[in-house]
């Protein structure tokens, strides 16, 4: 083998582990986001609850917490957008949730 097939491979080699490790780089998939919303009943489809947040975007979480389903109650997330599954709801964008937690909008200080 000749230099310029070493080098060729080498270049190979370091491209192919730099792609692998791009997407091991925690909160760097460009899925996930964080917002602010109102978790509302919908009353479509048999029932369920959504987020409509404070963008005004629709979310319809495949995960919401028992306790987090309340229809009025202000809530934070983070969440991944899961663009890969199809929804029966036919309302709303899908998420996961990854983490969420009530808003405490009592405090008048």
């Amino acid at each position: 083998m000749g230099k310029r097939s070493i080098s060729f491979f080498v270049l190979i080699g370091i491209l192919v582990v730099s792609f692998l490790f791009t997407g091991c780089v925690p909160g760097s998939s460009p899925n996930q986001f964080s917002g602010t919303g109102t978790v509302t009943y919908i009353d479509l489809e048999g029932g369920f609850y959504g987020i409509i947040g404070d963008n005004q975007e629709d979310y319809d979480p495949i995960n919401l917490p028992d306790e987090f389903q309340q229809d009025g109650l202000q809530v934070a997330f983070t969440a991944q957008y899961r663009d890969d599954l199809a929804g029966f709801h036919m309302w709303g964008r899908i998420i996961e949730i990854l983490q969420i937690e009530a808003i405490n909008t009592n405090n008048q200080g």
